[in-house]
């Protein structure tokens, strides 16, 4: 998944505007295409923003990767959450 750098400023984190055609169909300033290495073709996932009216746009690959990750990470937790609960014989 590729990786970006924390932006510390709103110049960072935007890319210009667009402007919703007939059809539904936005185009992704230049830009934010290279920056982000997306190309013609790729295929994206659109999710609601949970907390303000927005969209968040992401790759089906980063997404992919993104959930192994996180699936990894509670693998670990979760054993390392019974080895603790086998020390002190908590069930909860």
């Amino acid at each position: 998944m590729a990786r970006t750098e924390n932006h510390s400023s709103l110049g960072d984190l935007f890319y210009g505007s667009v402007t919703l055609g007939e059809r539904g169909q936005v185009v992704i300033p230049s830009e934010a295409r290279k920056r982000h290495g997306l190309e013609a073709g790729d295929k994206l996932l659109v999710f609601r923003h949970p907390h303000v009216r927005g969209l968040v746009l992401a790759r089906v690959d980063d997404v992919q990767t993104l959930m192994k990750e996180l699936q990894e990470w509670v693998d670990r937790v979760s054993s390392m959450t019974e080895k603790v609960r086998a020390k002190t014989g908590s069930r909860s």
